[in-house]
C-alpha cells in the first residue's frame, strides 16, 4: 500500500514538473495593432470642440423660385443621345468633360456608334502643350487647369484619342479624381525654371511628363480594338471616323467685328486661338435653337455665378431684379463681359430642349460639383434668357452654322 502511495506522489510530481516545463517553453506571437490612447484622444477631441469658435454662416442673395413653374425632370425634355453624366472630381477640366461628351454624341448622331472616350487622355496632352508653350515663351504663357472646348479638337488632331476604359487617368484607388497636388507640382516646377532662367525644353517636358505619369499614368501609344492594334490617331480616323474640321467655334460679343473670325480674349484661351466666329446675339441664339431641334447637341461655355444660378434646384434663370427679359440684348451681354461680372468659368454640354410658355428651357449635362446637389444629379435646367445673357461661346457642327450664317450672305 505504501508503495502505491509513493508511486502516486512521484507520478503527480512528474506531471506537475512537465506542466511547469511546458509553460516555461511556450512561445508568444507578436501581432500588429494600432497603438493609441483612446481615452486621451477623446479628451483632446473634447477640448478642441469646446475651444472651436462657431463661424457665422455667410448668406448670399439667391433668386426665390416660389410660384415659378420650372421643369420637373430631364424626362420632360426632347433629347439627343448622350452618355450619362459623370463627375469630374477636383480637376478643373470641365472643358474636356463637356467637349468629349459633345463628340461622343456626334459620333452617335453620325454613325449610330455608342462610345465612351477618355477625358483624361485629352487632359494629359493639353498639359504637355501648355508646358511646351510656357517654356517656348520663357514663362509668358498661362499654365492653369482650365482650357476651352475647342482645345479638344487641337489635341485630337495631334495625338488622337482612346476609349475611356484604356486610359482613366487614375493612378491610385481613389473614388474621385483629384489633380490638385499634380497641378501644383507642375506649376511649381515651371515657375522654378522661370526664376532660375533655365529653359531647357527637353528637360522641362520630360519632367512634366514624369509628374503626369506619376499621378495619371502614361497614356497608351498603341491600343487594341477588336483584336487589331492601332495608334490613337488611327482609332480617331478609321474607327470613330470623325472629321474634326467639321466643327465651328461661335461667340457673340459686340466689341468684336461681326461675322469675322476673332480671338476670344480670356485666360482659358491660353494659346490665343483666333478661330472664333463672332456673330450677332440673335444668330448666336438661333444657332443653338436650330441645332438642338435638329438633333445636334451643343458644347457651350459661360458664367455660373449669378443669383439665378441655383444648384439645389438644378436651375439657372435671370431674375427680373437683375435685368428684365426684354432688356437682354448685345449691350447687356457686352457690359457684363467687359466689367467681368460675366466670367468664363464653366463648360457644359447642351443635350435637350423643352418649350414652355413661349420660351426654351435647355437640358444641360454638367460634370461639375454644383450639378451633384439637386435631385437630378449631373443635370441643370437652363432658361433661354440665361443662355442669352451669360453663355459666351459654343462649339457646333458646321452644317448648323452654315445653314444660318453663310446662307445669309
Amino acid at each position: 500500500m505504501k508503495k502505491i502511495k509513493v508511486f502516486i506522489i512521484i507520478y503527480s510530481i512528474l506531471l506537475m514538473t512537465q506542466s511547469i516545463i511546458a509553460q516555461t517553453q511556450r512561445k508568444n506571437n507578436c501581432i500588429f495593432i494600432e497603438d493609441k490612447d483612446e481615452f486621451l484622444e477623446d479628451v483632446k477631441k473634447s477640448i478642441q470642440e469646446s475651444e472651436k469658435k462657431e463661424e457665422a454662416k455667410k448668406k448670399v442673395p439667391k433668386m426665390d423660385l416660389t410660384g415659378i413653374k420650372i421643369p420637373a425632370s430631364p424626362d420632360e425634355f426632347t433629347k439627343c443621345w448622350f452618355n450619362p453624366p459623370i463627375y469630374q472630381g477636383l480637376t478643373g477640366n470641365c472643358w474636356s468633360y463637356s467637349s468629349v461628351s459633345f463628340f461622343e454624341s456626334e459620333i452617335y448622331r453620325l454613325h449610330k456608334e455608342k462610345v465612351k472616350l477618355s477625358e483624361m487622355y485629352t487632359v494629359y496632352w493639353e498639359y504637355i502643350e501648355k508646358a511646351l508653350r510656357y517654356v517656348e515663351t520663357r514663362g509668358d504663357s498661362v499654365f492653369s487647369k482650365g482650357s476651352q472646348p475647342n482645345a479638344t479638337i487641337r489635341i485630337w488632331k495631334q495625338y488622337g484619342i482612346v476609349p475611356a476604359e484604356l486610359y482613366t487617368g487614375m493612378n491610385n484607388k481613389s473614388k474621385f479624381l483629384d489633380q490638385s497636388a499634380m497641378y501644383q507640382e507642375m506649376k511649381t516646377f515651371l515657375e522654378s525654371l522661370k526664376q532660375n532662367n533655365t529653359w531647357n525644353e527637353e528637360f522641362a517636358i520630360n519632367t512634366i511628363k514624369s509628374i503626369l505619369n506619376h499621378y495619371m499614368g502614361a497614356p497608351p501609344s498603341i491600343i487594341k480594338i477588336k483584336g487589331k492594334e492601332m495608334t490613337p490617331k488611327q482609332y480617331l480616323e478609321n474607327i470613330l471616323k470623325l472629321n474634326l474640321d467639321d466643327y465651328v467655334n461661335v461667340m457673340s460679343l459686340k466689341a468684336k467685328p461681326s461675322n469675322e473670325k476673332v480671338e476670344y480674349e480670356v485666360e482659358d484661351n491660353w494659346w490665343h486661338s483666333k478661330d472664333y466666329n463672332n456673330v450677332s446675339l440673335d444668330d448666336f441664339m438661333k444657332i443653338i435653337k436650330t441645332a438642338i431641334r435638329k438633333g445636334y447637341s451643343v458644347c457651350i461655355v459661360g458664367d455660373t455665378s449669378e443669383s439665378g444660378y441655383l444648384p439645389k434646384a438644378g436651375v439657372s434663370m435671370v431674375p427680373t431684379y437683375d435685368i428684365p427679359s426684354e432688356y437682354i440684348d448685345e449691350n447687356a451681354r457686352q457690359i457684363r463681359f467687359s466689367n467681368e461680372s460675366t466670367t468664363d468659368d464653366h463648360a457644359i454640354h447642351l443635350v435637350g430642349y423643352l418649350e414652355k410658355d413661349g420660351k426654351d428651357w435647355y437640358l444641360i449635362k454638367d460634370s461639375g460639383s454644383n450639378a451633384q446637389n439637386s435631385e437630378h444629379k449631373g443635370y441643370f435646367f437652363f432658361h433661354e434668357d440665361y443662355v442669352k445673357l451669360k453663355m459666351m461661346n459654343c462649339v457646333v457642327h458646321k452644317d448648323i452654322f452654315n445653314g444660318i450664317i453663310k446662307n445669309k450672305k
